[in-house]
């Protein structure tokens, strides 16, 4: 298996909408083995495929829950109901969350605090996963970018720009910017 490159924001990959898989062969199951090891080594606790410039609606996870638990999985083709999103200010201390295709940044953003995720596995079996909590907010991050959102792009206006200025800063928001985890050097 192999670690792949993630794409950083410009890519415009990570900006459209991702093609529903159609076929289930030896080719997905390598993928999502790669995305299984690209998010280890990123670290993450979840990685879309359209992060490692593939433009299909699978996304990995992996979280430690509250008991003790690991929450570790795949979700092909998904869908996503969520509670309503809390009005207000978000919390820097508990709603602030990264994403690798914006690597080294955080910033506070609401979501919903319940989800529930239906999809397939890699046999084709049926996932239902109803989440709370972080949990939930792993699956909400995850979905957007199969639908090309990044959360930088839901970031309410004073972090929007902050988070604007720093990609300009880096040099981001072009095409062809990835990078290797285990590596620090940006590629492209």
């Amino acid at each position: 298996m192999t670690i792949r490159p993630i794409c950083i924001t410009g890519n415009p990959v990570l900006h459209a909408r991702a093609q529903e898989v159609t076929v289930f062969d030896e080719a997905l199951a390598e993928l999502v083995q790669d995305m299984y090891e690209t998010m280890d080594e990123a670290p993450g606790v979840g990685l879309a495929a359209p992060q490692i410039g593939v433009n299909l609606r699978v996304f990995v996870y992996d979280w430690d829950a509250e008991d003790g638990s690991e929450q570790r999985g795949v979700v092909i083709n998904p869908t996503l109901e969520i509670s309503e999103v809390p009005e207000g200010e978000p919390d820097w201390d508990t709603e602030s969350e990264g994403c690798l295709s914006v690597p080294g940044e955080r910033f506070p953003l609401k979501r919903a605090n319940k989800a529930i995720l239906r999809g397939l596995d890699l046999n084709q079996n049926p996932v239902h996963i109803e989440a709370s909590g972080w949990f939930a907010r792993i699956f909400q991050h995850e979905f957007d970018h199969l639908e090309g959102i990044l959360y930088v792009d839901r970031l309410i206006d004073e972090y929007k720009d902050e988070a604007n200025e720093i990609i300009i800063e880096r040099g981001w928001g072009k095409d062809g910017l990835s990078w290797l985890p285990g590596k620090e050097k940006l590629e492209g």
